[in-house]
C-alpha cells in the first residue's frame, strides 16, 4: 500500500477544484434555468399553462391549443407592482417566487402563495386578490376530501373518522374501532403520540359514496432501529421492516365504506400467503377504480414468489370477487412495466404483458377473455400515457422501435384499440416525455438527449407539430466554458449485446494527456445509471463536476440493468445481484480505452450511491487488480438484511409448503399446510479479503431505507482482515444524505484527486456553497 502511494506522489497531476465548483448542479442550474417543460392542462380544455426560466429570468406562459397562440399568463411589471402594494416591499419582476402555483378548476382562478399569504389570480381581470393566511391550510393537512366536497376523512389514534364538510363543528362519525398501532388507518401507521386528527391512509371513489383502505398488518413484523446521536438526548427511532426469507410478513387487506350506511366490507382476496394487494411498483397502486360507479373495483393480486398475478374484479356491496385473468412469468412478473386500463366501466380492459419476451398491449372484454393483441412487435412497450375511449385509441410508450436510436429513448405511439393505424407521434432521434389534453386533440413532448439540450413542442394528435415552445438556453452556460458530454456503446461481456453510456470529460480537455477513468454505477434492475434526457442536476450533474476535477467520467448500462429493454436482459441478473453487472461493466471501460489513447486504464475508479455504493464496493472486491479507488455511499452491501421488495423480487425467493401438525380451536391435532419462504444472497463482506486498492465507505447514520449495518458489515470484515479503508458516517443523514450533500460531492472529489491524481491539496477545509 505505502509503494502505492508514493508511485501516486511521484506522478501527482493538478486537480481542478476550481473547474468542478464552476460547474456544480446548482451553479450550472442557475446558469441554465429550466431543462424541462410540464405543461399544466386545464380539465376538459385545450389549453394549458406552464413556468419557464431563462436568461430573461422567470415567466408564465398560458397555450391556447386550438387558436396556435401562446402569451404571458400575466404581466410579470404589473403582478411585482400589486405585491410590492400589498407588502410593502419592493419585488423582482424577473424573478418572482410564487409558490405553489396552480390553477383552481372549480374557482376558474389561479392560486399562488407569497410568505405565507394565499392569493388569487383573475386571467380574466388580470386582478390580484389577496386571500388567507396559510395556517387554516396547515390545520387541514389531516383532510382527505371526497371528489364532490362534501365529507373530510381522516384517523385518529388508529381509527377512521368522516365528517361533513359544511359545518366546521360537524359531528364526527367513527368508522373503526379495531385500530392499532402497526394495524392502523392513519398514513403514518407508527404514529404512538398523536391525538389530534391525521391524515388517513384513504381513497375515495368518484361518486364519493364509498371510500376504501388498503390496510396493512404489521404488528408480527420484526423491528429495525436508528439512533439519532446529535439530539440533546440520543433519540431512538423505531419502524417495522421486511427482510428477505422472513416468516413474519406484513399482511395486505382491502376494506370497503359506504358513507350513507357508514358500514364496511372486507374484501374476499385471500389466496396465497403473503400475497400482496397492489403495492410496490404496480402503476396506480395496482388497485383501480372506475369513474361513474363505485360497485366495482379492481385489483392486481401478486404472490410472494413474484411470479404469479391475478386480475381481480371485487364487488364492493358484498365482498365477493373474481379473476378475471392470470399470468405466470418466471422468474418474474415485471411489475414495474405493469398496465391495467379499465374501458368504459369494465366493458373492456387494456392489459400490459411481456409473454412473448417483450411489453406489448393485450385488449380483454369485460369477462377476461382476450379479444386481440393492440400491439405487436420485438420492441418494448413499457406504460400507456393516454387512452382515447371516444376514439379507440391508445397512446402508448415504446423503447427500441425505431432503427439506428438508443433502445433506451421513449417515443410515443397510437394505435386503435384492434391494433390498426399504429403511427409514431414524437418523430425526432431523442428521448420523450408526453402530456395530453382532456380531449385527447393535442399533446406537448420535449425531446433531448444527454448531448441535446431539450426542446419542447405542441403536437396535435396526429403527431403534427402546432407551435415550438421552449428551447434550453445555453448561453450562460456555454460562457462558462461547459462541454457537452458525449454518448457511447459498447458491446456486453458476451461479445454482442448492445450497452449504451455517456461519457464527460473536463472543459480543459487535452486529448494528448492521460486521464483517470471513473465509472458511476448503478446495477439496476430498475434503472440504468447514464442519463437519457439532457441534465444539469441529479447524477449527470455531479459527474459532469466530477470530471472537472481532471478525469473521464463515464456511467453506461449492464445485462439485468433496465426493464426498457426485452425481458432476457431485464432478468438476466436473477439469483445472482451482487455479481451480475460487474463483468459488463470492465469489459465496457476497457473497449473505451482501447478505442482513446487519453483514457488511463491503470487508474481506474468507481462510484456508486444505494444500489451503486453496493454495486462499486462489489466491483473493488471482485476485481481488486482493476479497480484502484471506489467511494461507495449508503450500499445495499447485506442484500440479506435489505427489503422484501428489492432483494426478493430482484434476487428470488423459494417458497416450500409442508404439512405440520397444530391444534384446532378444539384442542383437536389437525394437519395443516404451511408454506416457508427462504433467501440467501452473496454479500459483500464475503469478499473482504480481497481489498487491495483504496475504499471509502460513507453512510447515513439514520438511513431508514438501507440501515447502516449495511456498511458496517462489510467494516467488520474489513477489520478483521487487517485492511486499511476510510469511513464517514453523517450523523443526521437519511438515505439520500440531505444537507450533508454538498460536504460529500466534495469528499468525492477530494477521494479520487488523491487516490488517482496523487494530489493533497493544501486547504483542508472545503469551499461550501452558502
Amino acid at each position: 500500500m505505502a509503494g502505492f502511494l508514493v508511485q501516486d506522489a511521484q506522478a501527482q497531476q493538478e486537480a481542478n477544484f476550481e473547474l468542478a465548483e464552476r460547474f456544480t448542479a446548482d451553479n450550472m442550474q442557475k446558469m441554465t434555468g429550466s431543462a424541462f417543460l410540464r405543461a399544466n392542462w386545464l380539465e376538459d380544455k385545450d389549453q394549458f399553462w406552464y413556468e419557464w426560466e431563462d436568461g430573461e429570468g422567470k415567466r408564465w406562459m398560458f397555450v391556447d391549443a386550438s387558436r396556435q397562440n401562446i402569451r404571458p399568463l400575466f404581466d410579470r411589471e404589473n403582478m411585482s407592482a400589486q405585491l410590492s402594494e400589498e407588502f410593502n416591499r419592493g419585488f423582482d419582476a424577473k424573478n418572482l417566487d410564487l409558490k405553489e402555483f396552480d390553477y383552481d378548476t372549480d374557482r376558474e382562478l389561479f392560486t399562488f402563495h407569497v410568505d405565507s399569504i394565499e392569493f388569487k389570480y383573475h386571467i380574466d381581470r388580470n386582478l390580484l386578490e389577496k386571500g388567507d393566511s396559510l395556517e387554516a391550510e396547515e390545520r387541514e393537512r389531516w383532510a382527505t376530501y371526497s371528489p364532490d366536497s362534501t365529507y373530510i376523512a381522516f384517523a385518529r389514534e388508529h381509527d377512521l373518522y368522516i365528517m361533513e364538510t359544511d359545518d366546521p363543528d360537524s359531528t364526527e362519525i367513527r368508522l373503526t374501532e379495531d385500530g392499532e398501532r402497526w394495524y392502523s388507518f392513519q398514513a403514518d401507521h407508527g404514529d404512538t403520540t398523536s391525538t389530534e386528527r391525521l391524515r388517513a391512509r384513504v381513497n375515495w371513489f368518484e361518486d364519493s359514496e364509498k371510500l376504501y383502505v388498503k390496510r396493512q398488518d404489521w404488528r408480527e413484523v420484526d423491528e429495525l432501529w436508528v439512533i439519532n446521536n446529535v439530539k440533546s438526548r440520543p433519540e431512538l427511532e423505531t419502524y417495522k421492516y421486511n427482510m428477505p426469507g422472513e416468516d413474519n410478513h406484513y399482511q395486505d387487506e382491502i376494506l370497503v365504506f359506504d358513507i350513507e350506511s357508514q358500514e364496511h366490507v372486507r374484501l374476499d382476496t385471500d389466496k396465497w400467503p403473503d400475497q400482496s394487494l397492489g403495492g410496490v411498483y404496480f402503476s396506480n397502486g395496482g388497485i383501480y377504480t372506475t369513474e361513474t360507479s363505485s360497485d366495482h373495483m379492481y385489483i392486481l393480486r401478486r404472490n410472494r414468489t413474484w411470479d404469479e398475478v391475478d386480475v381481480v374484479k371485487a364487488n364492493t356491496n358484498t365482498g365477493e370477487t373474481e379473476v378475471l385473468w392470470s399470468e405466470k412469468s418466471e422468474p418474474y412478473f415485471n411489475v414495474m412495466n405493469s398496465y391495467l386500463g379499465i374501458i368504459n366501466d369494465g366493458e373492456e380492459f387494456i392489459w400490459l404483458s411481456e409473454r412473448t419476451g417483450w411489453g406489448q398491449l393485450y385488449r380483454y372484454d369485460s369477462e377476461g377473455n382476450l379479444q386481440n393483441r393492440i400491439t405487436d412487435g420485438h420492441f418494448m412497450v413499457t406504460d400507456v400515457a393516454a387512452v382515447d375511449t371516444t376514439g379507440q385509441t391508445v397512446y402508448f410508450e415504446g423503447f427500441g422501435k425505431e432503427e439506428d436510436r438508443n433502445p433506451n429513448h421513449a417515443h410515443y405511439y397510437k394505435v386503435s384499440f384492434d391494433g390498426s393505424g399504429q403511427q409514431l407521434v414524437t418523430p425526432e432521434n431523442a428521448n420523450h416525455s408526453f402530456s395530453i389534453s382532456d380531449s385527447r386533440s393535442y399533446f406537448v413532448h420535449n425531446a433531448s438527449r444527454p448531448d441535446m439540450p431539450t426542446e419542447a413542442v405542441l403536437r396535435d394528435n396526429r403527431g403534427r407539430e402546432v407551435l415550438q415552445l421552449e428551447e434550453v438556453d445555453l448561453t450562460r452556460l456555454n460562457e462558462a466554458g461547459f462541454n457537452m458530454p458525449e454518448q457511447f456503446s459498447v458491446k456486453a461481456k458476451d461479445g454482442y449485446t448492445d450497452l449504451y453510456g455517456v461519457m464527460w470529460k473536463p472543459a480543459d480537455f487535452d486529448p494528448e494527456k492521460k486521464y483517470p477513468i471513473i465509472s458511476y454505477v448503478y446495477p439496476g434492475p430498475q434503472v440504468e445509471p447514464f442519463p437519457r434526457s439532457f441534465s444539469v442536476t441529479g447524477t449527470a450533474a455531479r459527474a459532469h463536476s466530477l470530471a472537472q476535477v481532471g478525469f473521464v467520467v463515464v456511467a453506461m448500462g449492464n445485462r439485468g440493468g433496465s426493464p426498457l429493454r426485452e425481458k432476457w436482459y431485464h432478468n438476466y441478473g436473477y439469483n445472482n445481484l451482487r455479481d451480475y453487472a460487474l463483468d459488463d461493466n470492465r469489459y465496457g471501460i476497457e473497449q473505451l480505452a482501447g478505442r482513446h489513447s487519453y483514457i488511463d486504464l491503470d487508474k481506474v475508479g468507481i462510484y456508486g450511491h444505494s444500489g451503486g455504493g453496493f454495486m462499486s464496493t462489489a466491483a473493488l472486491l471482485s476485481y481488486p487488480d482493476f479497480y484502484k479507488v471506489a467511494v461507495s455511499s449508503a450500499g445495499n452491501h447485506d442484500n440479506n438484511i435489505y427489503n422484501i421488495w428489492w432483494s426478493e423480487f430482484h434476487h428470488g425467493v423459494d417458497a416450500k409448503t409442508d404439512s405440520v401438525t397444530v391444534e384446532n380451536e378444539n384442542g383437536e391435532e389437525v394437519k395443516e399446510e404451511r408454506t416457508t419462504f427462504s433467501s440467501e444472497i452473496p454479500s459483500n463482506a464475503e469478499l473482504a479479503d480481497n481489498l487491495q486498492g483504496r475504499l471509502l465507505l460513507v453512510h447515513g447514520a439514520i438511513d431508514n431505507n438501507v440501515h447502516p449495518a449495511h456498511t458496517y458489515r462489510v467494516a467488520e470484515e474489513l477489520l478483521k482482515a487487517g485492511k486499511r479503508f476510510d469511513m464517514m458516517i453523517f450523523p443526521e443523514a437519511r438515505h439520500g444524505f440531505g444537507r450533508y450533500s454538498d460536504y460529500f460531492e466534495r469528499m468525492l472529489w477530494d477521494y479520487f484527486a488523491e487516490h488517482l491524481l496523487g494530489y493533497y491539496p493544501e486547504d483542508v477545509d472545503y469551499n461550501l456553497p452558502d
